[in-house]
């Protein structure tokens, strides 16, 4: 008995313990080949998976500290009624709203900073997919009006990376009143005169691409990503026709003329900081046409018209 007691229960409490303290995402797969990667190297890459340059998903969080200088301002957002409609299915949305946000540590899918990038100033609005697949109700339609607001109100070019799956199906109609409140807001900044970049990151679809998502002066969009209102599957279930290769991806339309440009995450940031240079009116502008590399001849005279 002293033998199982003194002997073999603390090497069965070691070894579990050792195992509690092993990090459960130590390697990443990859969707696109399989390839296993450590996720240090990942997180150091802009989470883009280093062999196959698939674009994995970026948290708000990562995504402003990645595109604004360092010292930027968070803006706090309008609080919306957490519950309007008392919506429950297999459980209650108060529940799911309190699941979101202790996985995450938002209040909501959208955050918006003021800040600089590369020293020009600018108003960037980000929504995250990890946020019930960054859903757009009415806590991320105020956050988004705020944020469009805010560039409105202090002068500056309007950057915002969509990330969604569409409306918010508990929120019902008051999710789907976003959809025109935010289109009002990019029009309010249109009158302005301040440029509105959308970087289209995967998934941009539903009623966020029916409506902010797809107003911008220039249209950027991450490689791979699946752009569109419904999905292909539904789609081709409707039309009853099988769809080309790479239908709704970035490159796809980019090149029937729906997006500008494609761009790779490291060069996201360079990117976005000579077009709002250009569209500024700033004297480093022309900075933007020495690099064909990054811009094509045609988005370049799209930019500088938009």
């Amino acid at each position: 008995m002293n033998w199982l007691v003194n002997v073999v229960r603390p090497k069965i409490n070691s070894l579990l313990t050792r195992q509690a303290a092993t990090p459960e995402n130590l390697w990443i797969k990859c969707p696109e080949t399989g390839q296993l990667v450590f996720h240090k190297d990942v997180e150091a890459n802009h989470w883009v998976i280093p062999g196959s340059g698939y674009h994995l998903r970026m948290g708000a969080v990562q995504r402003l500290a990645a595109t604004l200088d360092s010292g930027f301002e968070e803006i706090k957002l309008p609080d919306v009624a957490a519950d309007p409609l008392k919506f429950r299915d297999e459980k209650k949305y108060v529940d799911r709203l309190k699941d979101a946000r202790a996985k995450t540590g938002m209040t909501d899918a959208v955050k918006v900073a003021v800040g600089a990038i590369e020293g020009s100033p600018a108003t960037v609005i980000v929504q995250d997919f990890e946020f019930m697949g960054g859903s757009l109700g009415m806590a991320a339609g105020e956050a988004i009006v705020a944020g469009l607001e805010t560039a409105a109100a202090r002068g500056t070019p309007a950057i915002l990376f969509a990330a969604s799956g569409g409306a918010r199906m508990q929120e019902g109609i008051l999710s789907l009143m976003q959809m025109p409140r935010t289109t009002v807001a990019v029009q309010m900044l249109r009158e302005a005169g301040k440029p509105y970049i959308v970087v289209l990151t995967n998934p941009t679809t539903g009623g966020v691409t029916a409506s902010y998502a797809m107003l911008g002066d220039v249209h950027i969009a991450e490689p791979g990503a699946l752009i569109g209102f419904a999905g292909p599957r539904v789609i081709e279930q409707t039309i009853r026709e099988k769809l080309p290769d790479g239908f709704q991806r970035a490159e796809y339309l980019r090149d029937h003329g729906m997006v500008d440009l494609v761009v790779h995450r490291k060069d996201m940031r360079a990117t976005i900081a000579r077009l709002c240079r250009l569209l500024s009116g700033a004297p480093a502008a022309d900075t933007l046409l020495d690099a064909p590399e990054t811009l094509s001849d045609e988005a370049q005279v799209e930019a500088a018209h938009a």
